[in-house]
């Protein structure tokens, strides 16, 4: 298999004496999907939130491409092209597409003003190449459908040429034809050789979506299994028991 875009070794943080993350060790291929899965409170959102530059871990070391490297905040993950897709999304409700795709990187003309042609035509493009189905590039977000939504969040990451992409549960609170959306958007950006971590708690999705899973239970690696190789079951019994399956030891 290809070299890891990114590894987090044996990482670890507290908060108040309580270790969230103990000692865990997790890697991202490129053009690969690896799911996060856990009870709440098992530590799998804060382990990643230590990629993300929320939190900065007590130990351990983060990997980008072979290379040691420091992420003390989310400025420095997106210089590593590392970007998240909160379940919130943080999409600016009352603006359009394009106005949420640059917000905060808004592309201006030689005269300094926003220029909205520009950032429109350049949504229209990345729309295309990612969700082709997407029409409403006027209308602002609020009145889009949720799978609709999720494809202007991933469409700002992948813009902003994410290499590494984080997603927290991005199919929760929707129907399955958008569910379907987005498990079509992951597929291509999988084929764009992009490296996902996917924070699920739907086993379902993970046996669809991911070629591997890492599970965690009060804040330590239980294992991580080729998804190929078990079943739901099996995961499920990792989550329930924190014991890895017979046939992956």
């Amino acid at each position: 298999m290809n070299a890891p875009l990114v590894e987090l070794r044996d990482i670890s943080i507290a908060f108040g004496g309580i270790k969230a993350v103990d000692h865990v060790t997790v890697d991202l291929r490129p053009g690969e999907v690896v799911g996060l899965l856990g009870h709440n409170g098992a530590g799998k959102s804060t382990l990643i939130k230590c990629l993300s530059g929320a939190y900065q871990a007590d130990a351990g070391q983060i990997l980008i491409d072979g290379d040691l490297v420091e992420i003390r905040n989310p400025r420095d993950a997106r210089a590593f092209n590392i970007e998240t897709i909160y379940q919130t999304l943080a999409l600016a409700d009352n603006l359009d597409a394009a106005s949420n795709l640059f917000l905060g990187r808004e592309l201006v003309t030689p005269m300094g003003f926003v220029d909205d042609a520009k950032m429109e035509a350049e949504t229209r493009k990345i729309m295309a190449r990612l969700n082709p189905n997407f029409r409403k590039f006027k209308d602002p977000v609020k009145a889009l459908s949720g799978g609709q939504r999720q494809s202007v969040a991933i469409a700002r990451a992948v813009y902003f040429n994410a290499r590494i992409l984080i997603m927290d549960e991005p199919t929760a609170a929707l129907g399955p034809q958008e569910t379907n959306m987005v498990a079509e958007l992951i597929q291509e950006l999988k084929a764009q050789g992009l490296g996902i971590f996917l924070i699920e708690h739907d086993i379902h999705n993970v046996m669809k979506l991911c070629d591997r899973a890492s599970v965690m239970k009060n804040g330590q690696l239980v294992g991580t299994v080729n998804v190929a190789d078990v079943t739901d079951e099996d995961i499920l019994g990792m989550i329930i028991l924190g014991k890895m399956p017979d046939r992956a030891r």
